[in-house]
């Protein structure tokens, strides 16, 4: 079992100043059959998005169930972080700004090298950008 979500939750505590943590699920579209395990062309879709404080949260697979009691039509997850200031947490208010912006990157296909993204297995994926 992957332990790269127990990692993240665990760097994310060990910050200088306390962190929020963004979440956005998409679907993804595949183009045509390719049986590449290691290359496939396709498209993603935001689904849905959220913010949580790592106190929040515990094992992807609750993350996970959590997600799929809104919706279960997503693939990936895309992961993020936002550091507070003066010893507070960002809010949810000031996430939202940031949540936008992943969502634009997702729909403009833009480079998605600088978030962790994960499978439901909580496998990482690595995605490059064919423009």
């Amino acid at each position: 079992m992957s332990q790269f979500f127990s990692q993240l939750l665990r760097m994310s505590r060990q910050q200088d100043q306390p962190q929020r943590l963004l979440f956005l699920f998409a679907r993804t579209e595949l183009a045509g059959k390719n049986s590449s395990k290691h290359f496939q062309s396709g498209a993603l879709s935001p689904v849905m998005c959220v913010d949580k404080l790592p106190g929040e949260l515990d094992k992807f697979s609750r993350l996970v169930e959590e997600a799929d009691g809104i919706s279960k039509d997503w693939d990936i997850v895309l992961i993020a972080g936002l550091g507070g200031q003066d010893g507070k947490a960002p809010s949810s208010d000031d996430a939202e700004v940031y949540l936008n912006k992943m969502t634009n990157d997702v729909s403009g296909g833009a480079d998605l090298s600088r978030y962790m993204v994960l499978n439901r297995e909580e496998e990482v994926l690595e995605f490059q950008s064919l423009q």
